[in-house]
């Protein structure tokens, strides 16, 4: 097995979210007592959405690309990004790590092509949302992306930043996100992407009015089929 190297702790519940489902998969395809051979570098998430607040994309693309080199130089094959959000630094880490780095909306949208999805909606943070980073990606693959109203979108950042990063799940936030899919049903939408790795903690992906894909399940996947393909 090949070893992956974890940028992490953006928030350190969806890294926990990460870490057991590539070793479940990892554990499950090879069998026995089999896990996942993974370095791991989880942040201060206090300190990185202090700086994203501010703007400080700069001093954060620098954060981790120090990070991408430490766990390279530490015997990591290839890394993933713990997080949607910062995907947007994406292509200085993966500059800097100087191995593979698998990006999360590429194996979101290859499943959504494999799918047959040509319409989806997209949530997130606000920085996923509003820039087209993370829509560009998908959209290159022939995918039409659209996002909830402003208001929502506020209210979606809010609960991911003041609850979710921080291990709460309120049933108030679970109805919230319910109206959101079932407007995007109404609006004909074949799908809704799950563009922050903590929202399926309030969305149930098997049980919806529409197909959820669930970001983080996906990556995991991706990670697993990396490291068993040695």
């Amino acid at each position: 097995m090949r070893k992956l190297g974890l940028i992490g702790g953006m928030s350190w519940v969806s890294t926990a979210m990460y870490y057991e489902a590539i070793n479940k998969e990892v554990s499950r395809r090879a069998g026995g007592l089999a896990s996942a051979p993974l370095l791991i570098e989880s942040h201060d998430f206090g300190r990185i959405s202090e700086l994203q607040a501010a703007g400080g994309w700069d001093e954060l693309g620098a954060i981790l690309s120090d990070s991408a080199r430490r766990l390279a130089g530490a015997g990591a094959e290839g890394l993933i990004l713990c997080t949607n959000t910062m995907h947007k630094l994406y292509d200085k880490v993966a500059e800097a790590a100087g191995v593979p780095v698998l990006h999360i909306g590429e194996v979101t949208a290859q499943k959504l092509k494999a799918d047959g999805v040509r319409r989806a909606g997209l949530i997130g943070t606000r920085f996923t949302m509003n820039e087209s980073f993370y829509r560009d990606r998908i959209e290159a693959h022939g995918i039409e992306i659209t996002l909830p109203d402003e208001g929502t979108r506020t209210e979606i950042d809010r609960i991911i930043f003041e609850e979710l990063a921080r291990g709460e799940v309120k049933r108030s936030s679970q109805r919230k996100l319910k109206t959101c899919l079932t407007g995007m049903a109404q609006a004909r939408q074949q799908a809704v992407i799950l563009g922050c790795t903590e929202l399926v903690m309030l969305v149930d992906p098997g049980a919806n009015v529409l197909p959820v894909y669930d970001t983080t399940a996906l990556h995991a996947r991706a990670a697993a089929d990396w490291i068993l393909s040695a």
